[in-house]
């Protein structure tokens, strides 16, 4: 029979999958002999089932009673127990965190007799025992009952007034209670239940259901979490850090999330439950502060954090409670960290003999390398600061002040850049969030819901500025010196400072790209650790330093450049290219050359035509030679003209209008005019993408690809080292390469030059047909832009704005086919291409040069399927390459996440 409920002291940490982080963490703290209230969780298992069958696995009531009961024996308390009652808290964990996305029930076990027993309980504490009591109804009815929480937020703030909840006492309390009963029998017909065992048992299944609430399924799209792993629950012995001033509530970090300094950094509240702390609603005290408070139990968390993080060789975020004077442990995890803190952190444990090199290259992650390449503001540039915050996660963000996160959304859609600004934030902000370039709020500290959000989608954040008096109604927020800001407005906000400024402030180029721009083979920069007194900026950049290099080591995948000109394939090889991967010659035909392709397609003979060509070969090659030069030796591999010509031509409904209109008004309509628009109207076509174009046009066309490749072949021959590899576009058939390969053969030989002849594989036949390609080609590169197209049938111009939005908010797509590669359709194409091409040929040179080779996600994928490099834009080098040496160290069974 399943096994769906699992003590604390048979889990480990291995069991995520099974108990989820918070389940097996909690499990693992137990067997270290920490101080972890005892309790059990239900896997994840059981979620499943339920969330596939609608009703709870059979045995599992019973599994569950037989837990509860040991629980019970454990605590020498009985949950419904009136005198001396046990209570449960009932808490969601997933295997991979999702911050306060799902839900959590507190105080379950306390009704109208209970709470009494609860008071005698705690030496007589009535007002901990309402205060206890009312936020189980308040939590309850909103995530069990499905209550709208401002009910019972308007409840408290009415008999709260302006002062803190704190203030309340004993009887304003049960009067709290009491409402907020009425509030459950209004909304929903029915009294709150008093039976704790029913209590417990619809909040188990609340928690199950919460699992695919909208803003879990938002969040698990946002970070690419599976929707079919589920929630596993956790069922813990309440205790409490609301009994009064001796007790309290903390997050921990064993180091700076925000900036990886090693240090004590965390919040405490005093006489308050955990949900106060990551809701933000008072403000918290930095967590040195316990020391003062209470200096037991600050010097045993300090021992604890120090055995977690060796334990777990890495930084690791704390929940604990005290409760009268006694420390409890109720959650740890592998902590969410800025981009920076990653980096700093990876090396910082490496120095410390706690992790290998490699294990550094697994701790961090090519969206994180790309987060530490924005923008940050410039230093010199104008500011008029009007309020600072806490710095809760970095970056610069600039944008019109949005209140509410419906907002936020709207106008992103519309393509502005917003800031959303609220008190504090909570689970239902997260699509506004994710829209917004930055977040702002009044209240809060770096534990916050926005600050553990926000970091962990790489926001910028501050948090807790609490200069700032925000009206969500009246949708302004006042700063010191009587400056009002409303809706619309512009801000800056600096999530590395707290700094908030009115207006746009200018940004400047991040330390890691001018660190990359110096060019990563120069040597500039130690590999030794972070030197004291070194700037936060250059033990950031020598971290990123040290892991790059190390990166470049142990990779198998090398990396290339997509650069159609000198400058952008210089600067791809200061960011670390290998070579060229995709050079698109249409983009030599531009500007003032449009001239000669006009000249090539109004051509009336052959002799016309050579002309034409003639006049574009030598620009061509000058185009070519600085490429190649910039290369230094590198390969490059140069794709023939691809577009359909019509591309270059006047646009038909604006040639069709000049020459209307100077036919009606008697005007002189020129004899070129007349040519191109009965050369564009016979060019013209419905679908030009599935056209004239590619190897198409070079077999249409007389000379337009020789002229190319004699280009080519003369460039590589005027510099020394040059390593030419001309590509085929658009390839579907083998016959047709067979022809243009016979021609390019022939001029390299007449020229005096070597170069690899291959094709772009971008059509379906090509990629079923590879086989019989490969006899032809001597390379193959994936366009996986076009490949994409064809595999799904749409045009990427026309349906990412028509529908893509509604088949992610359906789960059709998890990612954009687009963004990232679909690797059982278009994936299945790259992979049955390359082992059919290899097995004719074993020596093919196998790559990618769509967008997606610069995708960590796409990356990984390549590297599994045998490819040979990867080529993405100059910017996107750095990601690639950290990604194709993480992918490289997963084949070892490092944990790449």
């Amino acid at each position: 029979m399943a096994k769906y409920v699992y003590d604390f002291t048979e889990g480990n940490r291995n069991l995520k999958d099974l108990l989820g982080g918070k389940g097996a963490n909690l499990a693992e703290m137990t067997n270290l002999g920490l101080p972890v209230p005892p309790g059990f969780t239900i896997t994840t298992e059981a979620c499943r089932h339920y969330l596939v069958e609608g009703a709870l696995p059979g045995g599992l009531d019973e599994e569950i009673a037989r837990h509860l009961s040991a629980l019970e024996t454990t605590m020498g308390r009985t949950l419904g127990q009136t005198d001396d009652p046990l209570l449960v808290s009932v808490r969601s964990g997933a295997k991979f965190s999702m911050p306060g996305m799902m839900e959590t029930v507190l105080n379950i076990g306390l009704n109208d007799e209970s709470v009494h027993g609860l008071a005698k309980q705690s030496g007589g504490n009535e007002r901990f025992a309402w205060d206890s009591y009312r936020r189980l109804i308040q939590m309850f009815g909103k995530t069990v009952l499905g209550i709208d929480g401002d009910h019972f937020e308007q409840a408290l703030d009415d008999i709260k007034g302006h002062r803190q909840d704190t203030d309340l006492g004993a009887g304003e309390l049960q009067s709290l209670v009491e409402t907020y009963k009425g509030i459950v029998r209004e909304q929903t017909g029915k009294d709150f239940p008093a039976d704790p065992r029913e209590q417990m048992r619809l909040a188990i299944t609340a928690v199950f259901d919460s699992w695919n609430a909208p803003r879990a399924i938002l969040y698990r799209r946002q970070e690419r979490i599976p929707a079919d792993l589920g929630t596993a629950v956790n069922v813990v012995a309440m205790v409490f850090g609301n009994c009064g001033n001796d007790s309290g509530t903390g997050v921990a970090f064993t180091r700076d999330p925000g900036s990886g300094q090693q240090g004590i950094y965390g919040d405490y509240l005093q006489n308050a439950q955990g949900e106060d702390v990551v809701a933000g609603i008072r403000n918290t005290i930095p967590l040195q502060d316990l020391e003062g408070l209470d200096k037991h139990c600050y010097d045993e968390l300090l021992q604890i954090m120090e055995k977690l993080e060796n334990h777990y060789r890495d930084l690791c975020d704390i929940e604990f409670t005290i409760e009268r004077g006694k420390l409890w442990m109720l959650q740890t995890r592998v902590g969410k960290r800025t981009a920076a803190a990653a980096f700093r952190i990876a090396t910082q444990l490496v120095d410390q003999g706690l992790i290998t090199l490699d294990e550094a290259v697994t701790r961090v992650t090519g969206d994180q390398l790309a987060h530490l390449m924005f923008p940050r503001f410039d230093a010199g540039a104008a500011k008029r600061k009007i309020a600072k915050g806490m710095n809760a996660s970095p970056g610069a963000a600039v944008g019109k002040v949005v209140f509410s996160s419906e907002r936020a959304v709207e106008l992103a859609a519309r393509g502005e850049d917003v800031i959303l600004v609220r008190r504090e934030t909570n689970p239902d902000d997260l699509s506004g969030m994710i829209a917004a370039r930055g977040i702002l709020t009044s209240r809060g500290g770096k534990t916050s819901h926005a600050a553990v959000v926000a970091r962990g989608m790489g926001k910028t954040c501050v948090c807790g500025a609490e200069e700032l008096e925000v009206s969500i109604g009246e949708r302004t927020f006042t700063a010191p010196g009587g400056v009002v800001v409303g809706e619309g407005d512009v801000i800056s906000i600096d999530g590395t400072t707290g700094e908030v400024f009115l207006g746009e402030v200018q940004v400047a180029d991040s330390p890691v790209v001018e660190y990359f721009e110096r060019g990563t083979s120069a040597g500039a920069v130690v590999e030794t650790g972070e030197r004291q007194g070194a700037s936060h900026d250059d033990n950031l950049v020598k971290a990123v330093d040290r892991i790059m290099r190390h990166a470049d080591e142990v990779r198998r995948l090398r990396v290339r450049a997509n650069a159609d000109n000198p400058e952008d394939a210089a600067r791809a090889r200061r960011f670390g290219a290998e070579g060229i991967g995709l050079c698109r010659t249409e983009h030599m035909f531009l500007g003032e050359r449009r001239q000669l392709v006009e000249d090539l397609v109004l051509a009336s003979g052959d002799a016309e035509r050579q002309a034409a060509l003639d006049a574009l070969e030598p620009l061509q090659k000058a185009d070519f030679v600085g490429i190649f030069q910039a290369m230094d030796g590198r390969p490059v591999t140069v794709r023939l003209i691809d577009p359909p010509l019509h591309e270059f031509l006047p646009d038909l409904t604006d040639l069709s209008v000049k020459v209307a209109l100077a036919e009606a008004g008697s005007g002189e309509v020129s004899d070129k005019d007349r040519r191109l628009l009965a050369a564009v109207k016979r060019l013209h076509e419905q679908n030009p993408m599935l056209g004239l174009r590619g190897v198409r046009l070079g077999l249409v066309i007389p000379g337009l690809f020789a002229m190319q490749v004699r280009a080519i072949a003369q460039a590589a021959k005027e510099v020394p080292g040059a390593r030419p590899e001309i590509m085929i576009p658009l390839v579907a058939a083998v016959q047709e390469l067979e022809v243009v390969r016979e021609e390019a053969a022939a001029i390299l030989a007449e020229v005096g030059v070597d170069a690899l002849i291959g094709t772009m594989i971008e059509t379906p036949r090509a990629a079923v047909t590879a086989g019989q390609v490969a006899e032809a080609a001597q390379f193959f590169s994936f366009g996986t832009n076009d490949l994409t197209q064809m595999a799904w049938g749409f045009s990427r111009d026309d349906v990412e704005a028509a529908f893509f939005s509604r088949y992610l908010e359906l789960g059709i797509f998890g990612v954009s086919p687009f963004e990232t590669l679909d690797r059982d359709g278009v994936g299945r194409l790259v992979r049955l291409a390359t082992d059919e091409g290899r097995a004719v040929r074993p020596d093919l040179k196998v790559g990618i040069c769509g967008e997606h080779g610069g995708d960590p996600d796409s990356v990984h994928f390549c590297h599994d399927a045998g490819l040979d490099y990867v080529s993405c834009s100059p910017f996107r080098i750095p990601v690639a390459r950290l990604e194709a040496a993480r992918a490289a160290l997963s084949d070892n069974e490092c944990d790449t996440r």
